[in-house]
């Protein structure tokens, strides 16, 4: 099958030039076309303003800003011909019916045949879109619709017409997998599709629930984040990042294109949003929706908008008792609570959960496919009928019935069974006819969570386990909350190394969490800083750093796998394995002087040790290097941004779907067992403190510095150099290793390091003292 290799983005608003952007980080080369604007001299305003939207974007749209060299502009009255040289003209253009099929003319006028052609629509079913269509172009149109920020949402929908070509449809599949890294999920031709079916009746559920229950926005969105397994944003602050007036046009088409009878129209109505709409208050991209920031003569207040009082009123963080986080006993513990928190938890999913389950087989003819669209495209923790199994399917079918609930067709054929299960090593799902079918995933990919569902850990604790890949392959994993590190898990990965040692053949670090780690558990350093429990923050230290030294120097492969954020001492296990097969969006870096701290995991060592390799760079020695990398503590946001800061090597590799990853990851370690030897131990040569002392000054001088970065400064040189040189002399790794504990126990016991601390763990932003 002929890979895509150069494609038309026909519309350069925020979908198209995030399409345009993703196509590019592909390495696939772009043409970006909009239409000429009404009485200006520059004919491709739009998409040279497109590309301008693109370069400052954040996150970033570009995984490094040379990638954006791929993307040519043009415009529809100019340009249009050359849609002939493409292998996909894909339209995001105006959600509007008309102009749709009167550009599909024009591009029918133009495009070579065979030559496929998609829409990115989330609201016009594809019978509409095909109306007299010539039957040529039906053959090659499908839609295919994807999330925004397109580089970072994970999902695409896929709907296939009657008349469209299989092998349209597998070569455009493979292309969103294999090169935009997309879960894909092929769809029925309905409503909403899956994503926008199921996503959008929660959030409704959950507005109008909590304006009845009066129930303040923050609340709202404290539980309907992290404690149900859903985004932190929770809804309203979801509204805020869509758009109001989208999500009014959004739902406005669902009322058109549903069922009469379906039970989503109820929910469709929402004054409160009409009333911000009706202000002006669109969400963030005017300044102002549910959530808003206002300057005033204290400085900017965070306000929300009171749903009763229908005004803004100073936010109020929510004191609401602990709950956890969405998963095994946490969820069914949110909605057993005799409160305010528990009631709107059972009330918006319990009927979300009966929503989905009423879509089956109309909508969707596999649980799976619900699940992944909402695991992908909202990024759940558990798609409906993985939270049905969490909850028990015969205590929530029974709870339902109490509230008086209809029990949806599928429940009723479950009878008390689970939506998935293990059998002799498959994962299974339950079908409409209350048998079971085996959850087939594409070629190449291997999910932990399967092999956590139909497996047994080989050892396992609250913050780590050890999994058998198969092939003689060992996986570890993390799962505290964010993947944070502390004594257990390299406790566990110490026993780890043993048993891989006698039992297997290599190993993947890895997890399927959002974030490989964002580093030490913080909040465990700050509880023994308060406590002056000095030997057993130096003895937590000490045993980081050996284990990630025996992991190095281990007699087997090891491969790390990261995704999402992996700082800090995240980063610093990584920087010990052999090689990395990471996700594309990986970010990267050494971020501890946000806390007033240094990496003390080896993270000073290993960087030293990679620029200490590079030779001839520019005059700078690899001490200043590494100095301005982590006193400033940069990240990358992708491996091709960390390969020049030497946070990747050139044996790294990564992979763009993330699905991919662990299979990519295993057959790494496979094609390195044979012939392995581990790494040879360096020495490096020792220099003069002096020139990082007086950086550290001059940045002092200059006042980009406070007077405890100068602190931190100063520990970070103390690593990296020596007051007095002897040239005869080597320093090692252990004598590195002593160095960084040293500074790590010195910035710990300072009142600025404890209060840096303090803020970040309380706020999320480091403080600047």
């Amino acid at each position: 099958m002929k890979p895509i290799q150069r494609v038309a983005v026909i519309g350069a608003g925020t979908m198209g030039s995030g399409i345009a952007s993703h196509l590019a980080n592909a390495g696939i080369s772009v043409l970006l076309l909009d239409v000429v604007p009404s009485g200006s001299t520059d004919r491709n305003q739009i998409t040279e303003q497109s590309l301008e939207r693109i370069r400052k974007s954040r996150p970033p749209a570009l995984m490094t800003p040379e990638v954006i060299e791929q993307i040519e502009i043009g415009n529809l009255e100019d340009d249009l011909h050359r849609i002939s040289e493409v292998d996909w003209i894909a339209e995001a253009i105006v959600e509007r019916l008309d102009a749709k099929h009167q550009l599909y003319v024009e591009i029918e006028e133009h495009r070579r045949p065979g030559t496929i052609v998609s829409s990115n629509t989330s609201t016009i079913p594809l019978r509409d879109l095909t109306q007299e269509m010539p039957p040529e172009l039906q053959r090659d149109f499908c839609i295919t619709h994807f999330f925004n920020p397109v580089r970072y949402m994970r999902l695409l929908e896929i709907v296939a017409g009657p008349a469209t070509d299989p092998e349209v449809i597998k070569r455009l599949t493979a292309c969103c997998d294999l090169q935009l890294g997309k879960g894909v999920v092929h769809c029925k031709d309905t409503p909403g599709f899956l994503g926008n079916r199921v996503g959008l009746f929660a959030i409704q559920c959950a507005i109008a629930t909590a304006v009845r229950m009066e129930l303040a926005p923050e609340v709202a969105d404290a539980v309907m984040g992290r404690p149900m397994g859903m985004p932190k944003t929770g809804v309203f602050r979801l509204y805020d990042l869509i758009g109001l007036d989208l999500m009014l046009d959004v739902l406005e088409s669902l009322r058109n294109t549903l069922a009469a009878d379906d039970a989503f129209h109820p929910w469709i109505d929402c004054p409160a949003v009409e009333s911000l709409v009706e202000q002006g208050h669109t969400g963030d991209k005017r300044g102002a929706g549910f959530y808003r920031t206002r300057q005033t003569t204290d400085g900017r207040k965070a306000e929300v908008f009171d749903l009763q009082r229908q005004e803004y009123r100073p936010l109020i963080r929510p004191q609401l008792p602990a709950m956890a986080a969405g998963g095994a006993g946490g969820l069914r513990a949110l909605v057993e609570r005799d409160d305010p928190a528990g009631q709107f938890a059972w009330e918006v999913l319990s009927r979300t959960l009966v929503y989905a389950a009423s879509l089956v087989p109309d909508v969707a003819d596999e649980l799976v496919s619900i699940d992944e669209a909402m695991k992908l495209g909202f990024s759940w923790t558990h798609g409906p009928f993985g939270m049905i199994d969490l909850l028990g399917t015969q205590w929530f079918c029974e709870r339902i019935e109490q509230d008086g609930l209809v029990v949806p067709p599928l429940l009723q054929v479950a009878a008390g069974q689970p939506m998935y299960r293990a059998n002799r090593g498959r994962l299974q799902q339950m079908t409409i006819d209350g048998s079971y079918r085996d959850v087939e995933r594409p070629a190449g990919v291997i999910r932990l969570g399967d092999v956590a569902k139909t497996t047994e850990a080989i050892i396992t604790n609250d913050a780590a386990t050890l999994w058998d890949l198969g092939d003689g392959v060992a996986c570890f994993e993390f799962h505290t909350k964010a993947n944070s590190l502390d004594s257990r898990t390299m406790s566990l990965l110490d026993q780890a190394l043993s048993i891989v040692e006698t039992r297997f053949r290599g190993l993947v670090v890895y997890n399927e969490g959002p974030h490989f780690s964002v580093g030490v558990n913080l909040q465990c350093v700050l509880d023994w800083a308060e406590q002056r429990a000095w030997s057993e923050i130096e003895a937590m230290l000490s045993d980081f750093q050996q284990t990630c030294k025996r992991m190095k120097y281990s007699s087997f492969p090891v491969v790390g796998a990261p995704a999402g954020m992996s700082i800090g001492g995240g980063f610093e296990v990584l920087l010990h394995c052999d090689v990395l097969q990471a996700h594309a969006n990986t970010v990267v870096g050494l971020v501890e002087t946000k806390v007033g701290l240094i990496p003390a995991g080896g993270g000073c060592k290993e960087l030293l040790l990679r620029w200490s390799e590079v030779e001839g760079d520019e005059g700078i020695p690899p001490q200043q290097r590494v100095f301005d990398l982590i006193a400033a503590g940069v990240t990358a946001s992708s491996p091709l941004e960390a390969m020049p800061l030497k946070m990747f090597r050139a044996l790294d590799q990564f992979t763009m779907n993330r699905d991919r990853v662990l299979a990519a990851a295993k057959t790494r370690v496979i094609s390195m067992i044979d012939g392995y030897q581990p790494p040879v131990q360096k020495r490096l040569v020792p220099t003069h403190i002096g020139p990082l002392i007086q950086r550290c000054e001059e940045l002092r001088d200059a006042k980009q510095i406070s007077p405890h970065d100068l602190t931190v400064g100063h520990a970070l040189a103390k690593i990296l150099c020596d007051s007095a040189v002897d040239k005869e002399s080597y320093l090692t790794e252990d004598e590195l290793f002593e160095r960084e504990r040293e500074a790590f126990l010195g910035l710990v016991q300072t009142p600025q390091t404890i209060a840096r601390i303090r803020h970040m763990l309380a706020t999320g932003r480091p403080l600047k003292n």
